[in-house]
């Protein structure tokens, strides 16, 4: 009687065993850890793993090989100190201003195609084309390119300019980093483009539409209803922006190598990492740098937070104090 009711106990335990793994909720809870597993390991393996050691090894003096010495907060100290690894990050204005540009052309171009304009297939392609070369074959393209006496110059010769008024376009300390950042206009523009589009085709034709019959014309409608429609859009494409510019390092790594005064901050981190073999302080430049980027994005994000919507309320924060300051104004009138 007992190894019979051993066996029933048995047999009821692996039915109930299969019922419970067959449930919807525990299969749904296996696919879910199935699928999230080997990306966590991913993630960990070649992300959170390599950025604990690189904060480890910012607090030692090493090299890639050889002996490690524990040295502090000295590494972080010296990034500090020496004037040209902050000075660098002067350099990075240059994108700054031109990743101010690169929106603006590219938000542009992006009202002028969702109001359908002819060829809008073409001019969507060879926008986007450029982002899809490697930057190092960018880099090489445009290093021929400013050459002296090469593309740009030829180009400028056949306008009536002689060479001798034309400038060194990398040489020149006035304009170098200029024509480089202008290398990364070209390049990123079609992205932003693209994503500006992608955001101006989600806005109802009927607000078009009505905003036509009210006598809006293009500049009424762009103001009124694609500005405010796309305006998460535009403080995303600004934060990566920004995050670009603060770590450029294609175009005047492989146009000059960092060469007169063209070095950003990515450049002169390489340098001392690659060449100089301070791993320990190139660590630290990019745990600075990290931080530097942590802080324009937080700030940009609380910018746009009290003087714009996100896209997602009708009014901002400034915008609900003006309002209620006129309202307050208008009650002690009466």
């Amino acid at each position: 009687m007992e190894n019979s009711r051993a066996v029933t106990n048995t047999i009821s335990n692996k039915k109930s065993f299969r019922r419970w793994i067959g449930s919807r909720k525990v299969q749904r809870w296996l696919i879910l850890i199935t699928f999230m597993t080997i990306p966590l390991i991913l993630l960990f393996t070649f992300t959170y793993i390599p950025f604990a050691k690189m904060v480890q090894f910012s607090f030692y003096d090493m090299k890639y090989i050889g002996k490690r010495t524990f040295v502090g907060l000295a590494n972080y100290k010296e990034t500090f100190e020496r004037s040209e690894i902050f000075g660098s990050l002067l350099v990075s204005l240059y994108y700054m201003g031109g990743g101010a540009v690169q929106l603006a052309l590219a938000l542009f171009f992006a009202t002028m195609m969702a109001f359908k304009v002819k060829g809008e297939a073409f001019f969507k392609a060879a926008l986007f084309f450029p982002y899809l070369i490697c930057g190092i074959a960018v880099g090489f393209i445009f290093k021929f390119f400013y050459a002296r006496g090469y593309v740009l110059d030829t180009i400028l010769q056949m306008f009536g300019m002689d060479l001798e008024d034309i400038p060194f376009w990398l040489q020149d300390r006035r304009i170098n980093n200029i024509s480089l950042a202008a290398t990364s206009v070209w390049r990123y523009m079609g992205q932003n483009v693209v994503m500006f589009l992608g955001a101006m085709m989600s806005v109802d034709n009927d607000l078009y539409e009505a905003a036509s019959l009210d006598g809006a014309n293009k500049w009424h409608q762009f103001r009124y209803i694609i500005l405010p429609s796309i305006k998460s859009i535009i403080v995303l494409n600004l934060i990566l922006c920004i995050s670009g510019c603060l770590s450029a390092f294609e175009p005047p790594y492989v146009i000059t190598n960092g060469m007169m005064g063209t070095g950003t901050y990515f450049v002169i981190m390489n340098r001392i990492a690659h060449e100089n073999q301070r791993v320990g302080l190139a660590s630290a430049m990019a745990i600075i740098l990290l931080a530097l980027i942590i802080i324009c994005t937080v700030a940009q994000k609380l910018f746009f937070k009290y003087v714009f919507n996100d896209g997602t309320s009708d009014e901002s924060k400034a915008a609900v104090r003006r309002r209620k300051r006129l309202e307050k104004a208008q009650r002690q009138r009466k």
